[in-house]
Parts: C-alpha cells; sequence; structure tokens
C-alpha cells in the first residue's frame, strides 16, 4: 500500500445551527486503505463521511480529499465536478429510480457527467454487474429485486464512474440480517483489489477483518483509533468498550 493520503482532515468542524456535530476532527486516509468509522448513533460518523464529497461543508478546519481542497468556501463547478466523478458514494437506501432498468440506472451517470455513449456506459454497467454478480438482473426493475440485490446495484452504480476513492454510509443498515452477507462480500472483494474505501459501519466483524484502520467517533470527536484488530480487540477508552460489549463479534 501506498503511503499517500487519499483524504486529508484536520481539525474538521461542523455545526447544524447551534448543534456542533463536528469537534475539531483530524485523521487521514491513506491511497489504497479501508478504514471504518465505527460510534453509536448521533457520534457524527455519517456527517463526517457525507463532508469527504462535499453533501456536507465543513465550518472550520483543512479537508483535502484526492488533491482537492474542500475547504475552500468557492468551489468551481469544475472542481466539484470532478469531486463527484472520483469519490463514489453508496448510501443507506438505494436510490434507484424505479422507472428505469438496472442497466438504464448504471448507464445514466456515466452518460451525463462523463460524457460517454449509451452504448460504452452500458458496456461498463454490464461489466460492473458482473462484477457483483447481478449481471442477469441487467434488465430487471429495482421493484423486482431484493435489498440485497438492490445494494449491490447501487455499488455497481458508483463503480460505473470508476472512482478512485468510495465512500459507504451503512450500506447494510436497510437490509434483513439474511442478505447483509452478499453486500459485504462484494465490499470485502472491493477491498482486496486495492479500492480506498471509507465506510461507516456497525458490522463489527466486517470493520476487523476488512478495514485496515477504525476510527472511533464519540460526541464528535475521534476517541481511538489505530489498526482495525488491535483497536477492536484491546480497545483501550472505556467508552469503546463499553460500545463494543454492545456489539456481537468474535474475536480473534
Amino acid at each position: 500500500m501506498q503511503n499517500i493520503s487519499a483524504i486529508q482532515f484536520e481539525d474538521v468542524e461542523k455545526s447544524f445551527g447551534s448543534l456542533k456535530v463536528l469537534k475539531g476532527i483530524s485523521g487521514r486516509v491513506d491511497t489504497g486503505e479501508v478504514v471504518a468509522i465505527i460510534g453509536s448513533s448521533g457520534c457524527g460518523k455519517s456527517t463526517l463521511l457525507r463532508c469527504f464529497n462535499r453533501l456536507e461543508t465543513i465550518n472550520g478546519g483543512r479537508l483535502v480529499v484526492n488533491g482537492i481542497d474542500l475547504s475552500h468556501p468557492n468551489l468551481s463547478p469544475q472542481q466539484l465536478r470532478q469531486l463527484r466523478a472520483e469519490v463514489g458514494m453508496v448510501f443507506q437506501q438505494f436510490n434507484l429510480f424505479p422507472h428505469m432498468s438496472v442497466v438504464e440506472n448504471l448507464a445514466l451517470a456515466p452518460c451525463k457527467v462523463l460524457g460517454q455513449s449509451m452504448k460504452e456506459s452500458s458496456r461498463m454497467a454490464r461489466f460492473y454487474l458482473d462484477k457483483v454478480g447481478l449481471l442477469e438482473k441487467a434488465n430487471a426493475y429495482p421493484e423486482q429485486l431484493s435489498g440485497g440485490q438492490k445494494q449491490r446495484v447501487a455499488i455497481a452504480r458508483s463503480l460505473c464512474m470508476r472512482p478512485k476513492i468510495m465512500l459507504f454510509d451503512e450500506p447494510t443498515s436497510a437490509l434483513d440480517p439474511e442478505l447483509v452477507g452478499e453486500v459485504l462480500t462484494v465490499m470485502q472483494q472491493l477491498a482486496e483489489e486495492g479500492m480506498t474505501m471509507v465506510v461507516v459501519t456497525h458490522e463489527m466483524q466486517f470493520a476487523r477483518e476488512v478495514a485496515h484502520r477504525v476510527l472511533f467517533l464519540n460526541q464528535g470527536q475521534v476517541e481511538e483509533e489505530g489498526p482495525a484488530r488491535q483497536v477492536l480487540n484491546y480497545p483501550k477508552s472505556d467508552r469503546l468498550k463499553t460500545f463494543l460489549s454492545r456489539m456481537s463479534f468474535v474475536k480473534a
């Protein structure tokens, strides 16, 4: 793994009105690295992730993603387009267009944003559908898919933009338990191929097995961070010990 930062953040702050959600968070994500962000609901995990692709604008500190300084209040439209093209995001909800087939859902953004032809975009869509094991669903519609299949399609849709960084915001939280594994398997495959990934997750087993490092957020601050197995198997802070005691995962 190259020791080159894909994401750097220093003293990042974010408030919503009088509510300060991020209270001076610092850290980094190296190229080719998988970083899991964990913590209780409301600790700022998703807010931090959304700052990484400018869905939220930071109020203080410095944030550089893929060489683009997101601390600058006036990013050019070109910089924003570059950021959105190079940083893919998968949400809790699938956000697929119900009136479009699976392959049409995937081909839309490359056509509109990258200027690819429909033929090329459709070819790439089928390539990435095959990658997530759903090529046979290319002409199906979202209502014909299970929740796990929809989320795998959402991952393939992001991959069609050929991003350099992938962000995952609790991608399995809306799924029935028996469907979680098929999505995590796809994510693990991406990690093994060297994709730079930041994953907000409650799946501790996945974080321990797949992530290189873990950030534990507590009340808008990084309370503990380090190598995934070390942090999850041998937590130092009492707050993290309490958090992990409520999670069911096997230590190894």
